[in-house]
């Protein structure tokens, strides 16, 4: 099965950027995910920590 995949994708031209194109994007991803992390500021993060557990009648109404 796979001989039959790599045959016909190796007959397409300019096929092998879209590996390229995919791990750039994925290592972009979570380059900026980590310095959002970094950057975010601790009330912010402990606020979004508490959303799932929060009984609070504002987040209810949504």
């Amino acid at each position: 099965m796979f001989k039959f995949v790599k045959g016909h994708m190796e007959s397409i031209d300019g096929v092998m950027i879209y590996p390229l194109i995919s791990l750039l994007i994925f290592f972009i991803f979570f380059v900026v995910l980590f310095l959002w992390v970094i950057t975010a500021k601790k009330k912010d993060i402990e606020e979004v920590s508490k959303l799932p557990l929060d009984t609070n009648q504002e987040n209810q109404e949504l």
